[in-house]
């Protein structure tokens, strides 16, 4: 499993290079991490559910149409932090693969993009598709959650 590592170093050490105090290094990717998951992950969320549950169709309708704007700029915040977050670790001469924060993300990245692929079918006629979306969302916000949970227990143990 070193090969990642050995891949990333370079990068890593590129950063480095900038010197970037250490409180930035450690706690700029929860920081902004942080930020994504519970503010636009939590908007995304609620304006995926208030499309399908609201009984004023004016206000299905925004919801629905935040929710497409939104969610895959939320994707590719969660894809672009993964990255980060990794990077980070390389940066901090940490394990990667040892922490449930480094699983959780990556489960968290694969639902996601699970999930946007079945909303790229076009499933608003397609009942079963959109449901299974809705949970699935909803997982990968759970996810989230509890992976910014071992996030916060990691960077507290580096």
């Amino acid at each position: 499993m070193s090969g990642i590592r050995d891949l990333l170093e370079p990068i890593a050490a590129w950063f480095r290079d900038f010197g970037m105090p250490e409180p930035i290094v450690h706690w700029g990717h929860p920081l902004m991490m942080g930020i994504v998951v519970f503010v636009m992950g939590s908007f995304v969320g609620l304006a995926g559910w208030r499309g399908r549950a609201a009984t004023d169709e004016a206000v299905a309708v925004k919801s629905r149409s935040d929710h497409r704007k939104l969610a895959p700029l939320m994707f590719a915040f969660i894809a672009a932090g993964y990255t980060g977050g990794v990077l980070s670790l390389v940066m901090q001469n940490q394990p990667i693969f040892e922490s449930p924060h480094f699983w959780t993300g990556s489960a968290a990245v694969l639902l996601l993009g699970l999930n946007g692929a079945i909303a790229a079918t076009g499933f608003a006629k397609k009942t079963s598709l959109r449901t299974l979306h809705a949970y699935l969302g909803t997982a990968a916000l759970c996810v989230l959650f509890l992976h910014a949970v071992f996030g916060l227990k990691l960077g507290l143990s580096i």
